[in-house]
């Protein structure tokens, strides 16, 4: 198999090598702010001679075909004075270039990594951008900037609830999202039960969002893909930004180590509400206790002119703890490090290797009698890398291969007893891992001026491996018997090809149609009581039994450019079809937490989604924002669920309308609104119940045929600046913002309770917030 993807990608680069320009050199360089040593994303950068223009990526690079000789580049950007100068081709290593920023616009320059409009000359489509000034302008719920909630007000994108981490895409699940971190895969981005993100926004420097064609370099989920990249330290300057806020404070510090060679940024946040609790009035609170930190660290050297090398690492953790002597306490948290190395290989070449871990844990304790002391801990770890080559044969190709290989390890729950006295012996599930490799080529074309193409292969393999037990389970589901491997041996192996196409075609500079197709496979489930994901959640590898989801999506879009008064407003319509395979729910009243057999709680079947997304965004001016309208319908198939009737997803919510808008009252004063609305959530309601002996057993008739009632809400904030200090740059600003303005009681779960006949039940809403105000004070230096 591996030898026809070699031939593959042997006929790509005979193919593109057609096009190669042997008189051209390939220019690479870097567009960075010549005070903080920040990059500059999407700056342009310009050949005269050639007429050839690019430009910057997320993190401030560029490469563009030059003829050789002393060329004339030329690079502009909003907010700095332009630049011009004669370079000598071929050129040896990166060419930095340090923009200055006009002066009298030193307190209003905003660094953002796109250039308003140009969704309408990329083929790719389905992708959001979206920088860290972007979301800190969102009114924030406690006064806490959160990325993941900002993402949840995007065309295509559902929150799976108030107070919920998740977020669901183009009619897929939480599980089906692959968020990273700096290349490092996040397991639970989430704080606080899911009112917070594990990003420190402090820290983030641009996200990409993918909805649609998924890039061929990256796989192993359906739905989406949420691309952080985390901010880089200055090589100028020592600076800093912190905030104390409602609920928590955080700190960030940046600088050199070694001046224009080695840089560092950190941020350390920590929530306090557990030293507020000890001060409640109700002696059953004051031995609570619930708090939550997260740490970032980021080097980055340049070795020399051909080879850049990058550290980044996250570590962050919940606490619970329930009673004066810890009588219950709970504890989860994510880790990861990535390691990049960045080298030059070539005029035309240059390579990317990453080594990545991720570790995801969360344990139970409870301390009492012998009867009721115990421990539980799971969890799941990645230990990996991979090597992506980039080659510019021509300014008409842009071709992308390479490989990855990772290892997972699964803990999906063991108890045990806290001490040779207790009642618990071990109870859970045994260890395994896997092995996951994928190799991939890609392209992107631009045919003629009007018409662009991208296309590309990827090839995937997951292989499981022991020591493990293997349950194994008639057409019934009923459990038959089981089969051991020893350590390292490889017992089942599941692969395929996940093919991408796009095509773009240019009307004119301001309207451009495309449409997409791709076809991706999963490998890792999730097994979860909640829709919205906690942090007891269950990670569980394909099997025998278990075979990957397949998903395949197509897409079409409309994307224009409005110019009113010269100011850009983004207009796009996409619609899309996704069909799903393989997909996972749970018979009724299923045991997930602590079953060595749980694979016999799954129940297979097929999936579907389609809908259209409606985008007007203004990034320009004193007034910005967006509006984002969804229609969307997610069904599922499943022959032991529903009596084999399609149902609605628990996350089928047709209709949903998000605004966000900013307005810079002054050049200190900036007022923000955010309104959000969705069809209610789908709910499966007990018909009756069934008696038997002392125990009560719920009975269901058909599943999520019922509806909460609708969601919405409006927040509110504004933010109040001080000048900036001319002797050491210091200024602050206050940040008062209002969650749930209008005080809309937003249905969260159904509660039942006994009437007041016998042997009645009654329903009752129960909500979480009522208006919630915060101030924070943020500081920079």
């Amino acid at each position: 198999m591996f030898k026809s993807i070699f031939i593959i990608i042997l006929f790509f680069a005979a193919f593109i090598r057609v096009y190669a320009a042997e008189d051209r050199f390939l220019l690479q360089g870097q567009v960075t702010d010549a005070l903080s040593g920040q990059t500059l994303p999407g700056a342009t950068v310009f050949n005269p001679e050639s007429g050839r223009g690019v430009t910057t990526d997320m993190e401030g690079g560029f490469e563009i075909l030059v003829a050789g000789g002393e060329q004339e580049i030329r690079v502009t950007y909003v907010g700095f004075e332009d630049w011009a100068e004669t370079v000598s081709i071929p050129y040896s290593g990166i060419l930095t270039i340090s923009l200055k920023p006009v002066e009298r616009l030193l307190d209003e320059v905003v660094v953002t990594g796109r250039r308003p409009g140009d969704h309408v000359e990329r083929t790719e489509m389905g992708v959001f951008r979206m920088e860290a000034q972007t979301i800190q302008q969102i009114p924030a719920m406690m006064g806490e900037v959160d990325l993941i909630s900002a993402i949840q007000m995007l065309p295509g994108v559902q929150s799976v609830g108030e107070g919920s981490g998740g977020f669901n895409v183009r009619g897929g699940g939480i599980d089906q999202n692959l968020i990273l971190m700096d290349q490092a895969t996040v397991y639970n981005a989430s704080h606080l039960m899911g009112f917070f993100s594990v990003f420190n926004n402090d820290i983030v420097e641009d996200i990409h969002l993918y909805k649609g064609n998924i890039p061929a370099r990256h796989g192993g989920r359906l739905a989406s893909l949420l691309d952080v990249r985390m901010k880089e330290g200055s090589m100028e300057s020592f600076g800093g930004t912190g905030g104390i806020g409602t609920i928590s404070s955080r700190l960030m510090l940046e600088g050199p180590v070694v001046r224009d060679r080695v840089s560092f940024i950190a941020a350390a946040r920590r929530s306090y509400a557990d030293l507020f609790i000890p001060l409640s009035d109700n002696p059953e609170l004051r031995g609570n206790k619930l708090y939550f930190y997260d740490l970032n660290l980021k080097l980055n050297a340049v070795l020399n002119e051909r080879n850049r090398l990058q550290y980044s690492s996250y570590h962050g953790k919940d606490y619970f703890r329930m009673g004066q002597n810890s009588v219950f306490s709970m504890d989860w948290g994510n880790t990861t490090h990535s390691l990049r190395w960045n080298r030059i290989m070539h005029r035309d070449w240059l390579l990317n290797t990453h080594l990545v871990y991720t570790s995801y844990d969360y344990s139970i304790m409870q301390k009492g009698d012998a009867n009721s002391s115990f421990r539980w801990r799971a969890g799941n770890e990645d230990i990996g890398g991979k090597a992506d080559i980039s080659w510019f044969p021509s300014d008409a190709h842009n071709v992308n291969m390479g490989f990855s290989t990772i290892y997972h390890r699964f803990d999906p729950g063991l108890l045990t007893g806290i001490d040779d006295e207790s009642f618990f012996g071990e109870l859970g599930s045994t260890r395994s891992g896997a092995l996951s490799h994928a190799v991939y080529v890609s392209n992107e074309q631009a045919v003629t001026d009007a018409l662009s193409l991208e296309y590309g292969l990827r090839f995937s393999v997951f292989q499981s491996m022991g020591p493990a037990t293997v349950y194994l389970y008639d057409d019934q589901h009923e459990y038959v018997g089981e089969t051991n491997y020893g350590s390292r041996e490889i017992y089942n192996t599941w692969s395929g090809f996940e093919p991408r196409f796009g095509i773009g075609y240019t009307f004119h500079k301001d309207a451009s149609v495309k449409a997409s197709y791709n076809r991706n496979l999963q490998y890792l489930h999730l097994a979860s009581y909640s829709d919205g994901g906690n942090p007891l959640d269950i990670w569980v590898p394909s099997s025998a039994r278990v075979r990957p989801q397949i998903g395949n999506q197509f897409a079409l879009g409309y994307f224009r450019n409005l110019r009113p008064s010269n100011r850009v407003i983004e207009a796009s319509v996409e619609a899309f079809y996704k069909t799903m395979y393989n997909q996972i729910d749970f018979k009724e009243n299923a045991w997930l937490m602590l079953n060595p057999r749980l694979e016999g709680e799954f129940r297979f079947g097929d999936a579907w989604a389609y809908g259209a997304e409606f985008l007007l965004r203004k990034s320009e001016g004193d007034l910005t924002g967006w509006i984002a309208y969804t229609w969307s319908r997610a069904k599922r198939q499943i022959d032991e669920i529903n009596n084999g009737m399609v149902y609605p997803a628990s996350y089928d919510r047709p209709h949903s309308l998000n605004l966000v808008m900013n307005y810079n009252l002054s050049p200190r004063v900036n007022l923000s609104a955010a309104w959000v609305y969705s069809t209610g959530a789908p709910v499966t309601l007990p018909a009756g119940r069934f008696e038997y002996g002392n125990h009560i057993a719920p009975v269901y008739t058909r599943r999520n045929a019922h509806r909460l009632p609708d969601y919405h809400r409006l927040d509110l904030g504004a933010t109040i600046k001080s000048r900036r200090s001319t002797q050491d740059g210091f200024y602050g600003e206050w940040t008062i913002s209002v969650y749930n303005a209008y005080y809309r009681k937003n249905t969260w779960m159904l509660d039942f309770r006994p009437g007041e006949e016998p042997g009645e039940m009654e329903a009752y809403k129960v909500y979480l917030f009522p208006v919630l105000p915060s101030v924070t004070y943020n500081f920079y230096f």
